[in-house]
């Protein structure tokens, strides 16, 4: 199967409420290249530095994702470009973005990533530390950022019951977001995203109340 067919069987199962990202990483330019002519304009990148030579590189109406854990101190190598920061996970990565983001005159789209699974490996708030950070006085200064949603990555396992109770959790938690104004508006005005599911199990993560995903081996092939 080509990518673009892999593409394009994956978008035919996708509810239209539910936008792709297609996990790109560690993939060359040839590869991202057939998506992009096949139709796709969102791709999501683990590492900045790749992240930042292939936008270099590439049609410049492409939105990039950045989709893997973020350290402070490389933010401003993709403020200048980047659509969304997916794995936002401290007070302190914010003001970072929103730092940069003010340099480069820009409101950059973040998600809050919650702690959902059983694994160690795996970064994120709980629902208290998310609490704690919307309510803090640091949160509501900054204004060059956007909470969009949140987004969250489950255990690892072939248990299918566990991964839904994991995916339900982090729903409850987006619901409980979505409808709390307790926190004002300013960054939290524009809440309608819950980034989860990837290749293994984003059917799975719709009926959960993905709006989401972030498949890369069904479409580019393992790594």
């Amino acid at each position: 199967m080509s990518i673009q067919s892999n593409l394009n069987t994956i978008k035919e199962s996708l509810p239209e409420h539910v936008t792709l990202v297609a996990v790109s990483k560690t993939k060359p330019v040839s590869d991202l290249m057939q998506a992009y002519e096949a139709g796709q304009r969102i791709f999501g990148e683990n590492k900045i530095q790749e992240m930042t030579d292939k936008w270099e590189e590439m049609p410049k109406d492409i939105q990039w994702h950045m989709i893997g854990h973020v350290q402070s101190n490389k933010v401003k190598f993709m403020a200048p470009y980047v659509s969304l920061i997916h794995g936002v996970d401290s007070l302190k990565l914010l003001q970072e973005i929103n730092k940069q983001a003010l340099k480069n005159n820009r409101i950059i789209d973040c998600l809050l990533q919650i702690y959902i699974a059983e694994e160690e490996s795996k970064f994120g708030l709980d629902e208290d530390e998310l609490n704690e950070l919307l309510a803090s006085s640091g949160f509501k200064e900054l204004e060059n950022i956007r909470i969009l949603g949140l987004m969250g990555m489950a255990t690892f396992t072939e248990d299918q019951n566990q991964v839904k109770k994991e995916f339900t959790h982090l729903k409850s938690i987006f619901d409980s977001l979505e409808k709390n104004d307790a926190y004002g508006k300013g960054a939290l005005q524009c809440v309608s995203t819950i980034s989860m599911g990837m290749s293994g199990d984003y059917q799975l993560a719709i009926e959960c109340g993905s709006t989401m995903v972030r498949i890369g081996s069904s479409i580019f092939g393992g790594r």
